[in-house]
């Protein structure tokens, strides 16, 4: 009996994380793969039997899940976006979500058959959206202006209200229509909001207080954090039910804005276990389905559907922007994501339990019906949202640009090499003269330390996706790489190769700096005396008379090879650990030394 129930934990797990590659590898939405592996697991194979296997811990076990999810979410959200967006943002929370409610509830009450009471309850979770599936979407799309922001709050804070609103639906339908009816939901309103927030707030004011004092060693502060997290959720759904998730929410959000402590370890700790706790959930929630609740779906249940996509997201986006300063691109955007997610399908389940266990009339039919709609938005919002946006140009393009570190003279020629090619680059440095340089030489410049707080929030970043740290200091380009890795990801930052450390091998550990630019060992000290010698960037294409091959024959193994612009207009950067083989029709960017230069000059 351990063994199978250990195998069956161990297969959900295998599951969950390849349906997650699975989706990075076809550039799907990572969710489609989930629910396809989910149900195949359960309802048509049965291998996977959640209720069998965790019994009483499974609804216990998702809460705890969505919990950790949801801090995570609000970890991610600057208030520093809400100036811009926030008119439009407390629209789509309260104007936008009562549309969505009325909308949903009618059309499930009418289309689906549904009692009022339930229909209602079923509008009422449908309301959310959901981190776990806005979060990879907005990663793909990348929406330009102030689009993002607003849907990545919407997906984050839309949640709490969503089961508040189902918590007020609950409790109603218990007790009837009238007096007492109104005077409870108003007291759950209150008691959430109030109760959530001051939860949430008295968890980050005691791990705030915890690593401001340094009670707490380095290794147990994300552990810590955790215990904190799943204390405020539990201690606030005590005091109201379901306002555990908008005090997690509120937790996230205040930890995440303040700076006084560092809180970066726990953030990138949160996002490997979100990771592994959205894989799990959509495995366990998918299996749980019923076999014949799949196949007795009909024309009734796609076009409730339909409502969802064609009457209730856009009249909800388009009552929530009257007046915003929006174009009317931007509307259709917005009117066309609203994805559910791993939020929508644990409350169903949740409260498809509770009704069923009261007796209620056709309760089980709330589960199903919110996978279609999950599978459905999903499938077709993840998608469409991406060649949507293209044509829209709401899209933000694939950023080539490059953020370099360093302003002084070599460091300007790079820069101006790659401008010139037509790539954004964008320069930093604290030495002003550098900086006024590269000013008159038309390149685009930052006068600050990029390790600065702050530095991240003033600089313009639309259409740079890499760094290139140059300068002298190989510590500030190391530390340079180590916090722009949360921005760019650890495949897109780069630096020079300690002048004491040329190698991975010998220098620091590989997850302790960028990677090495150019050529093994090459320093800035190499570079420098390099381009003091007269060496200068050349740019290059090939052809299929003229190839990688003739190149090296023509300029020796003493070109350095930069950069690799791909016929596609990509841009490829040259490393120690990686590297290229360029083909025809690419073109190079390299450092040619003065003797090649000469040798070329004499032959031409």
């Amino acid at each position: 009996m351990t063994e199978h129930v250990l195998f069956d934990l161990v297969s959900i797990l295998v599951l969950g994380i390849g349906a997650q590659w699975l989706g990075w590898r076809l550039r799907i939405p990572a969710i489609l793969p989930l629910l396809l592996f989910g149900l195949l697991a359960g309802p048509f194979t049965g291998y996977v039997r959640p209720d069998d296997l965790l019994g009483d811990l499974l609804l216990p076990i998702v809460s705890l899940s969505v919990a950790v999810i949801l801090f995570e979410g609000g970890l991610t959200l600057n208030i520093r976006e809400l100036p811009a967006i926030g008119r439009t943002l407390w629209r789509l929370l309260s104007i936008g979500a009562l549309v969505t409610w009325a909308v949903g509830a009618g059309a499930a009450h009418w289309l689906l058959g549904l009692d009022l009471g339930l229909a209602v309850l079923l509008g009422a979770i449908l309301v959310v959206t959901g981190p776990t599936v806005i979060g990879p979407l907005l990663r793909s799309v990348r929406p330009s202006g102030s689009v993002g922001a607003i849907l990545r709050w919407e997906g984050i804070v839309v949640d709490p209200i969503g089961a508040m609103l189902a918590v007020l639906v609950f409790e109603v339908l218990h007790i009837g229509e009238g007096q007492q009816a109104t005077s409870l939901a108003a007291l759950v309103i209150v008691k959430t909001v109030v109760l959530g927030s001051a939860c949430g707030l008295a968890g980050a004011g005691a791990l705030f207080l915890l690593l401001r004092r340094y009670w707490v060693p380095d290794y147990l502060q994300s552990p810590m954090a955790l215990m904190l997290v799943i204390v405020s959720f539990v201690c606030s759904n005590g005091l109201q039910e379901e306002s555990g998730l908008l005090a997690v929410t509120v937790m996230g959000i205040a930890l995440a804005n303040q700076r006084r402590v560092a809180v970066r370890h726990i953030v990138e700790f949160k996002e490997n276990l979100r990771v592994v706790l959205i894989a799990s959930l959509f495995i366990l929630l998918a299996a749980r389905l019923q076999l014949e609740a799949i196949t007795q779906m009909g024309l009734s249940e796609l076009a409730f559907v339909g409502v969802l996509f064609l009457v209730a997201r856009p009249a909800s986006v388009a009552l929530s922007t009257i007046g915003a300063d929006l174009s009317w691109r931007e509307r259709f955007f917005l009117a066309w994501v609203a994805p559910r997610g791993i939020v929508a399908a644990a409350v169903a389940s949740i409260f498809a339990l509770r009704l069923a266990e009261t007796g209620y009339a056709d309760a089980e039919r709330l589960v199903p019906l919110t996978f279609l709609v999950i599978i459905s938005t999903v499938a077709v919002y993840g998608l469409a949202a991406a060649p949507l946006a293209r044509w829209l140009r709401v899209a933000a393009p694939d950023p080539q640009g490059v953020l370099i570190v360093g302003a002084h003279a070599w460091a300007r020629a790079i820069a101006t090499s790659l401008q010139e090619a037509g790539f954004r680059a964008v320069v930093v440095d604290t030495n002003y003269a550098n900086i006024s340089v590269a000013r008159m030489a038309n390149l685009l410049t930052y006068y600050g330390n990029i390790l600065a707080t702050g530095a991240l929030d003033r600089l313009d970043m639309s259409g740079v996706g890499r760094l290139l740290a140059l300068t002298p200091n190989d510590e500030v380009n190391t530390l340079a790489t180590l916090r722009l890795t949360e921005v760019f990801g650890r495949g897109e930052v780069y630096q020079l190769a300690s002048k004491d450390h040329t190698t991975h091998q010998d220098g620091p550990p590989h997850e302790l700096q960028g990677r090495l630019l150019f050529a093994p060992g090459m320093t800035y000290a190499q570079l420098h005396e390099r381009f003091t010698a007269g060496a200068t960037i050349k740019k290059t294409t090939l052809s299929e008379r003229f190839d990688y091959t003739a190149f090296r024959a023509r300029y020796g193994e003493a070109a350095i090879l930069l950069f690799v612009l791909s016929e596609t207009g990509g841009l490829l950067v040259c490393t120690a650990d990686t590297p290229l083989t360029p083909q025809p029709g690419q073109t190079l960017i390299s450092l040619a030394p003065m003797a090649a230069e000469a040798s070329e000059s004499g032959r031409s």
